[in-house]
């Protein structure tokens, strides 16, 4: 029952919102404009419960693939089974020299990594075997448990160590930041030291002003395009902000510099990361 109430929380972040709590902001589109890039961003302020979303139907109700934002599902996943200790805990390289998307070589890839620092280098290898030995029963089962992606459909999961890449699972942008709101306040079925794991690792900046958490995705549609991701959450004077942004652009987008741009760019629009909130 407890897993069925998370699922139906989760779903209905957007869902169950009137339109009197949703701010369509039209100035982030200059963002989209200016990067040639099409997709949406949406930032929930959990003070006052309001959504500053830009191109809310996109938000809302297209899914995509999840490329290495499943990272933090696969994380947890692994943590509550037991597959990784902890963050600490290194898999060894096994030799294959790997490249990112647009060929340069993956050097933060190829070599051994704890999960750590596999998370915030967003290595697939890593990852890749982790899926592996978690096992395509038990997957589907927390997939299923969590309802992710299932907004439309349900998933049965494709091969146990591409799924997540291959287009064969989707979710909405709203499923995104509805997942990490949710995991920042420990009210997803996994236990709170797994949970607490995960949010320490997508912490990427600390300082007086600021925490800034997130865990980057990129990969590709069926039709070639390049899809990204940033999704997570900023903390400011003690206040959290989650945030999901999703972006579609060429195929050979420099996707890694194009997509932290905006996203800089569009938090400190809204007033974020000058120490101003």
């Amino acid at each position: 029952m407890r897993n069925w109430f998370c699922f139906i929380i989760l779903a209905l972040t957007i869902a169950s919102c009137g339109q009197n709590n949703v701010v369509v902001d039209n100035s982030l589109k200059k963002f989209f404009d200016d990067n040639h890039v099409e997709g949406t961003f949406g930032l929930f302020n959990n003070g006052n419960g309001e959504f500053t979303i830009y191109n809310l139907n996109r938000f809302k109700d297209s899914t995509y693939l999840p490329a290495s934002t499943f990272k933090i599902v696969n994380s947890l996943i692994a943590l509550e089974s037991g597959k990784i200790t902890d963050e600490k805990m290194v898999i060894k390289w096994d030799g294959v020299v790997r490249r990112y998307p647009l060929g340069d070589t993956a050097t933060a890839w190829n070599k051994d990594l704890t999960m750590e620092e596999a998370f915030k280098v967003s290595a697939v290898p890593y990852y890749q075997e982790i899926a592996r030995r978690i096992g395509k029963d038990m997957m589907q089962f927390w997939i299923d448990t969590l309802g992710y992606g299932s907004r439309y459909q349900k998933h049965k999961i494709g091969k146990i160590d591409t799924f997540w890449l291959d287009n064969s699972i989707k979710v909405t942008p709203d499923e995104q930041l509805g997942l990490v709101k949710k995991l920042y306040f420990d009210q997803l079925p996994f236990q709170k030291r797994s949970m607490r794991i995960v949010k320490e690792v997508m912490a990427m900046e600390k300082n007086s002003n600021y925490t800034l958490a997130y865990k980057t995705g990129w990969g590709f549609r069926e039709n070639g395009n390049s899809l990204g991701w940033m999704i997570g959450w900023v903390v400011e004077n003690q206040h959290p902000y989650f945030f999901s942004l999703n972006i579609e652009g060429a195929h050979d987008l420099p996707m890694p510099d194009v997509r932290m741009k905006m996203m800089r760019g569009i938090l400190k629009q809204l007033g974020f990361l000058e120490g101003k909130m």
